[in-house]
């Protein structure tokens, strides 16, 4: 049995598309286990790039499985239109399935995200509705692709959307939403899509009962968990590793590997503390040679220096076994860079990460400065190939976090990945 689960070490944004794409060569089964269109994954094969929401990064190997999970949120509308996307550019995404038990993202809930937002709450959303999907889902009032299928739906349905349109007239003063209309648009996208549709709990079980391997994908990053992320500026699912059997239907005794997926230095979208955070030109240089904005809202990063408290955090709640250490060569031309081993608050040196954000904001960086390597990184294919200076900084991350390197990203194609430690067990 081989089942990895990958995660997001950070703020999001890691480089998880690519990771998951590489390692999906040797994947029998890729499962997206949470999330929605919130996320982005950009996946770059023979100069191509792929931008990705919904869709498994798998999905580019004719020959995997490619599950989206329960876990997901799922905007049919956006997922229709990928899968067109996709089709018009020559993948077949005949080897996907859905999960019947994963729920259905409604306009309303765009609505409601976007007029909260507008009401001060000031997260810094995607506004793609995730929260208030959610939100629906913990309530037990959301649908499932399930129960579209049920006779008695259109009623249900129209219930649903006239209390949606009470709370959006009185509250927001909205027009609220004509349910048959959405309903008929509903029904067509289930339609198109109904051939994916399966149990696909039991579809991945199955896969790792006969011992083929699976990849389990998040979306975002550990500090954007909905737990244990920096709340309330955090996403509104489980990025974790524990996310990952919850949102894919897999026991936790079937993973056998975590590997969380870290940049060489550190971004965070929206609001919420940053200890690391740049706002001078070494700030600005990482943003631009790294093309540090956001894929689904094209919103610019903020970029700091990589922080090991944040990733000694990530090893313990995740139990990663491994790290993928993604966008190394973003520092080529860094004289010297920092790695931040501790906070300092009040005068006290503190190496964990802290549960309060009054503490986390006022904390600050303590660091260590390395020597840079001045010199493009993009042409390596093994670890002995990277300069003494860059093998140095790699090997302080693992020093410093206690977990091993398996893969080092010099590069945003395929094959500018060095592999350091084989992540699938060999048969």
């Amino acid at each position: 049995m081989s089942v990895v689960a990958l995660v997001g070490a950070q703020w999001g944004d890691e480089g998880k598309g690519k990771i998951t794409d590489f390692l999906a060569r040797e994947a029998d089964c890729v499962v997206r286990y949470q999330g929605g269109s919130n996320a982005g994954h950009t996946v770059v094969d023979g100069g191509r790039k792929y931008m990705l929401h919904l869709m498994p990064s798998g999905i580019l190997y004719p020959d995997k499985l490619c599950v989206i999970g329960n876990g997901v949120a799922l905007d049919l509308a956006i997922l229709v239109e990928e899968l067109k996307t996709l089709e018009s550019q020559g993948i077949d995404t005949s080897n996907l399935r859905i999960s019947n038990r994963a729920h259905i993202l409604m306009p309303y809930h765009k609505k409601f995200d976007e007029l909260q937002e507008h009401g001060g709450r000031q997260l810094g959303t995607t506004r793609r509705g995730i929260g208030p999907a959610y939100a629906d889902k913990m309530e037990r009032v959301g649908f499932r692709l399930a129960d579209v299928m049920d006779t008695d739906f259109p009623a249900r349905f129209a219930v649903l959307v006239r209390e949606k349109n009470r709370i959006l007239q009185r509250l927001y003063d909205h027009a609220g939403y004509d349910h048959e209309a959405m309903l008929d648009k509903l029904l067509g996208y289930v339609e198109y899509i109904q051939d994916y549709i399966a149990d696909t709990s039991l579809l991945v079980n199955q896969v790792i009962d006969k011992g083929r391997k699976v990849l389990l994908e998040g979306a975002q990053g550990t500090l954007l968990d909905i737990d244990h992320g920096t709340y309330p500026y955090v996403t509104s699912s489980y990025p974790t590793a524990g996310g990952a059997c919850i949102g894919a239907g897999v026991g936790p005794t079937r993973i056998s590997r975590v590997v969380g997926v870290a940049k060489a230095y550190s971004t965070r979208v929206g609001e919420g503390p940053f200890p690391t955070e740049l706002d001078d030109e070494a700030g600005s240089h990482i943003r631009e040679r790294g093309a540090e904005f956001g894929t689904t809202t094209g919103r610019p990063r903020r970029c700091g220096w990589l922080d090991a408290v944040v990733l000694r955090y990530a090893a313990r709640v995740n139990g990663l076994t491994d790290l993928a250490i993604t966008k190394i060569d973003v520092l080529d031309e860094m004289d010297t860079v920092k790695i931040c081993v501790g906070y300092r608050w009040r005068g006290k040196i503190i190496q964990e990460f802290p549960d309060s954000l009054r503490i986390l904001q006022d904390c600050e960086p303590v660091y260590i400065e390395m020597e840079g390597w001045k010199t493009s990184l993009s042409g390596c294919r093994t670890y002995e190939e990277l300069p003494t200076a860059a093998r140095r900084y790699i090997d302080q991350i693992t020093e410093l976090t206690g977990v091993r390197h398996c893969l080092i990203a010099t590069g945003p194609e395929r094959n500018q990945t060095i592999v350091t430690n084989e992540v699938f067990a060999r048969k």
